[in-house]
């Protein structure tokens, strides 16, 4: 018999969550317009929408959050928050703010500009936002292995240094930095291997073009690399982290991801001109450098959360059930991302439901169906996600069509999993009897996903 997994914690305080019925959920998705995110949170019953700011603290975060300082300048959370940063990533210059898209704006402010061109592995949304918001280009460089969901690559999240190279080549004065998420939030969730940030850190060299860090997932692709590549077996997860960021001279990050805190963020430097061009646009939009939107308490939590972030037992629990929630997706055929990426499944929803044409929205529609089956609200990562092109106003449809079951950490137990599982092998059994989506009836300019209202292209 195998040896038990169990998880590297015990629950200490609960919450409760109500089950409701098939025609209350008919209701209420009809009243959010079909749209996931205006659902109210009691009305879902396991939320996978995002791992987002949806962490369940531990004890000693809540204990830092009573020893938070409030003052407005030079808080000593400041000062304890500043010296994770160094311990961890190396950075000698930071700037806290409210959450990664924040530090996005602060940094993309001070560099990007009208027509430049911002390559890196699938951008997210709000990356790609803030790019184009500037009448800038994001241009996609990650490997095509990516996009074959079925495919056992164990660093779906690498850069093609080939396709970089040429985009360097034909654009280098255009481009401000290349930019590397890790995880590759829009390709599964999956890790980018330290080979190839020691490549893409020769060729942005070369060209003499800076390199960014979005590291909202950080320790995630740390644990991956510890696990996958070789050379890294026996090294620590800060060893590992300490060579990950020595490749950046940038680095955004939501810390309401890997930072373990429900809300929260930074921007780390190594070009103190960069930081001083920040520090203006950080006080404009933040608040003042020593706090840039967070309370002291939450600057607590934090320092403390991203030294939790890279214990090891903590990842093995997360990546495992994340791991978990695939494999019982994997037994009964459905279409998933692999291998598992780290903070979430990611189901291909083409392959899912066949029947259903592409302009009609095929990852919403599954979403809406597990909704209704079960409760539980999931998020597409598709054409809605992608947004229009901005030349041409129409839909932009990605290689994929993914629906992403974001696990939040800390929060749920595998039974809440296997809910999950249950109504997708629900929607499974009967997925050739769903032949239309829905159709748009109001949406934003741009990063549409979060306010778009839709109806259903057939009535009923």
């Amino acid at each position: 018999m195998e040896n038990p997994f169990a998880e590297s914690f015990k629950i200490k305080m609960v919450e409760p969550v109500y089950r409701s019925t098939r025609e209350q959920r008919r209701e209420w998705i009809k009243k959010a317009r079909y749209n996931v995110f205006n659902l109210r949170s009691e009305q879902v019953y396991v939320d996978l929408l995002t791992d987002s700011g949806t962490t369940a603290m531990s004890q000693q975060q809540w204990a830092e959050m009573m020893l938070g300082d409030e003052s407005y300048a030079g808080a000593s959370s400041y000062y304890k928050l500043k010296q994770s940063i160094e311990d961890l990533f190396g950075f000698d210059y930071f700037l806290p703010v409210h959450q990664g898209r924040a530090a996005e704006n602060v940094l993309f402010s001070v560099l990007v500009k009208e027509g430049d061109i911002v390559p890196g592995n699938a951008h997210f949304d709000t990356t790609k936002g803030h790019i184009e918001y500037r009448k800038a280009t994001a241009l996609d460089c990650t490997i095509q292995e990516a996009y074959n969901t079925s495919l056992i690559h164990p660093f779906k999240g690498n850069i093609d240094t080939d396709i970089l190279q040429h985009v360097l080549e034909k654009y280098a004065d255009d481009i401000p930095f290349i930019i590397l998420t890790l995880t590759c939030n829009t390709t599964g969730g999956q890790p980018v291997s330290m080979q190839n940030m020691k490549d893409v850190r020769t060729l942005a060299d070369r060209y003499s073009i800076p390199l960014v860090y979005d590291a909202a997932r950080f320790a995630e692709n740390a644990y991956f690399i510890k696990e996958r590549e070789d050379g890294y077996k026996e090294k620590t997860i800060a060893d590992i982290v300490t060579e990950m960021f020595s490749y950046a001279d940038a680095v955004t990050m939501s810390s309401k991801k890997d930072g373990n805190v429900n809300i929260g963020g930074f921007i780390g430097f190594r070009n103190g001109d960069w930081y001083e061009k920040a520090c203006t646009y950080n006080i404009l939009f933040e608040g003042f450098l020593t706090y840039g939107g967070m309370s002291g308490r939450d600057m607590n939590a934090l320092a403390c959360g991203l030294r939790e972030a890279i214990e090891y037992d903590s990842l093995e629990t997360r990546i495992k059930q994340t791991e978990y929630l695939a494999n019982r997706l994997l037994e009964k055929g459905i279409p998933v991302q692999q291998p598992t990426g780290g903070h979430a499944v990611y189901i291909d929803a083409t392959r899912f439901l066949t029947r259903v044409p592409r302009e009609e929205f095929i990852a919403q529609t599954l979403a809406i169906e597990l909704y209704l089956e079960g409760g539980v609200r999931a998020v597409e990562i598709g054409t809605l996600l992608a947004d229009r092109d901005p030349q041409s106003g129409e839909n932009r449809y990605p290689e994929i069509e993914y629906l992403r079951l974001a696990i939040p950490r800390r929060v749920y137990t595998n039974n809440h999993m296997d809910v999950a599982a249950f109504a997708l092998a629900n929607i499974f059994d009967r997925k050739d009897k769903i032949t239309s989506g829905y159709r748009i009836i109001k949406e934003a300019p741009i990063m549409r996903h979060f306010t778009v209202e839709l109806e259903p292209v057939k009535a009923g």
